[in-house]
């Protein structure tokens, strides 16, 4: 049976995508996290995988295919130590690959990536540029991780590497920025603006790197939901309602409050409140048949629940 290593498994879309892999594949999890409730027959390794024991457990495991989750997404945490475990991490791990022979590995990226700009067009496909360095630097190590992926892709082609830019994720285990976003009871927005956007449920995530996994893609997939609604219509379909404020009040205001530890996410975050950054998907589902199973509005259920 092909051995799949998961690192970040004991997260919520970790242990979704093990559940799913489970059965069909040998699977092994590491993460720095301990995972309660496991299933017996997936052996969890404890660790961090930016230690030595993260090698030797791939040297001594050899697995065929790596799933990569293991990144930070939210800001609460250091910068430098964020991109520690992102770039970093990420990059021993792909060499890590080359010399242990794993012949697929799929890392997970985001669809944040793009950035959101006004001249975003309707919908992005995997050439359009990555964009979101330039008014969302927060997020400019999740880009060099996806470059850091693109070069090892060609440099090796013996391995198949695929990065995989979803849309927002939402759902009961993943504990996603939008989802803690919508979660909030009064949302804000930006007076005058009202965008587009994706998302998809947490399960389909698992099935679509279920997929990925099962079809050994090579190369970069956007993975796209069921649909698209503008911004006013989530934050009403998961229960919040929309408190629209200026720009000029409500950027140096989240600034302030994210410098001082009383709000989660960076300025930066505002641009996909007032612009659209949706993807187009279909190169993923001509590669794979994927279709999401859950509906819009499941998938705001989910998060509801």
């Amino acid at each position: 049976m092909e051995k799949v290593l998961v690192t970040g498994i004991a997260g919520g879309q970790g242990q979704l995508v093990a559940r799913r892999l489970n059965g069909d594949y040998e699977v092994i999890g590491v993460d720095k996290a301990q995972w309660e409730g496991r299933p017996r027959e997936i052996r969890f390794y404890q660790l961090d995988h930016r230690k030595k024991r993260f090698e030797d457990v791939i040297r001594r495991e050899r697995p065929t295919t790596i799933v990569h989750l293991a990144f930070i997404r939210h800001f609460e945490d250091d910068p430098a130590i964020r991109h520690e475990v992102n770039v970093a991490g990420t990059k021993r791990l792909l060499e890590f690959a080359v010399n242990y022979g794993v012949k697929k590995l799929v890392i997970f990226s985001s669809s944040y990536v793009y950035g959101a700009l006004p001249e975003n067009p309707f919908y992005m496909d995997e050439g359009y540029p990555l964009n979101a360095s330039r008014t969302y630097p927060e997020v400019r190590d999740l880009v060099e991780v996806d470059t850091l992926a693109s070069v090892y892709m060609w440099r090796y082609p013996e391995i198949a590497i695929s990065v995989l830019r979803p849309v927002n994720v939402l759902g009961y285990y993943v504990n996603s920025s939008i989802s803690r976003y919508l979660g909030l009871e009064y949302v804000p927005t930006v007076l005058g603006f009202n965008p587009m956007m994706q998302f998809i449920h947490e399960e389909d995530v698992a099935e679509a790197i279920a997929r990925t996994v099962g079809h050994g893609l090579r190369g970069v997939f956007n993975v796209s939901g069921p649909g698209a609604v503008p911004l006013k219509v989530a934050i009403a379909e998961t229960g919040g309602s929309a408190i629209p404020l200026p720009e000029f009040v409500s950027r140096p205001v989240v600034g302030s409050l994210f410098r001082w530890g009383m709000y989660p996410f960076p300025p930066g975050a505002i641009d996909f409140a007032k612009y659209p950054c949706t993807l187009d998907g279909s190169r993923f589902e001509a590669a794979t048949g994927f279709k999401p199973l859950f509906t819009l509005e499941e998938t705001f259920a989910s998060v509801r629940n």
